[in-house]
């Protein structure tokens, strides 16, 4: 498998939004079908290249297939001996060598979408970019997405992407990958509302956070369940106020800090 087909494999799970496990030729000695450095990309249902078939190529595939099964995220090392003497799950291989082989699994990379990238949201997005993760900022106002105004983000790690929403940002939901995390900050009560009641209507995103006081909460509660139709579980998946409880300051860059090490905790949390 070429340079340009694995490299493609793995970016078309990325897109995709899938889990894979990639499997590299990592040392050979004596005879063995591939070369150090032959890889393979396994994904849930199908695979993309060669580590040279064979038993070594199929027991890697079974052991990629039981860490995805497993979520497992640490690479692991097999040993294979290439002879008559041993007879491994799929049978006899005799080339004569051994082989080491690295499994390396390829998770699900992370969203976030930040709506409002005013003062706060702003500082936020600079630190999310510094994660491997897809990072989706909306704002219904152009002049908050300029490229001048975003050009501190040039050299972010995340994929970035840019949604300008004049009228209904919320329209933005739908479109977002499975599992997203929704960080609402916009400059409008008015639009925060709409974004959380549209959020808890929206089944395919992941948690979804509200920044603002607990006297805005309150009212916004009142709302979701009066006119939204919402009942108390729904409601209960928006957290606010978001941030650590124990960093008080109202700086923008320091309110940004403590949402961002909320967040990354969370993604820590088992099962996320």
């Amino acid at each position: 498998m070429s340079d340009s087909t694995w490299i493609a494999a793995v970016a078309g799970l990325r897109e995709r939004r899938e889990a894979g496990v990639l499997v590299t030729v990592a040392a050979v000695r004596g005879h063995a079908p591939r070369d150090a450095g032959a890889k393979l990309v396994v994904g849930r249902t199908r695979t993309w290249g060669s580590i040279g078939g064979g038993n070594v190529e199929a027991v890697a595939i079974d052991r990629a297939r039981e860490m995805l099964a497993a979520s497992e995220s640490k690479p692991e090392l097999m040993d294979f001996a290439l002879n008559d003497k041993v007879t491994n799950r799929h049978g006899v291989q005799c080339c004569g060598g051994t082989v080491a082989v690295l499994l390396e699994p390829l998770p699900v990379t992370r969203a976030v979408a930040i709506f409002g990238v005013g003062h706060v949201g702003l500082e936020l997005a600079r630190i999310l970019a510094r994660q491997d993760l897809d990072l989706h900022l909306v704002d219904s106002r152009a002049d908050m997405l300029t490229e001048e105004r975003l050009d501190v983000l040039a050299d972010a790690v995340a994929q970035v992407e840019v949604h300008h929403t004049p009228l209904l940002p919320e329209e933005v939901l739908a479109g977002l990958p499975h599992g997203t995390h929704i960080l609402i900050m916009t400059h409008d009560h008015a639009e925060d509302a709409a974004l959380c009641d549209a959020a808890l209507r929206t089944s395919h995103l992941g948690s979804i956070g509200l920044i603002g006081s607990s006297a805005k909460w309150a009212r916004f509660r009142q709302r979701l369940a009066t006119e939204g139709g919402h009942d108390e579980g729904a409601i209960g998946r928006i957290k606010t106020p978001i941030g650590l409880a124990d960093i008080t300051g109202k700086e923008p860059a320091t309110i940004a800090v403590s949402v961002a090490a909320d967040l990354l905790r969370a993604f820590e949390a088992p099962g996320n």
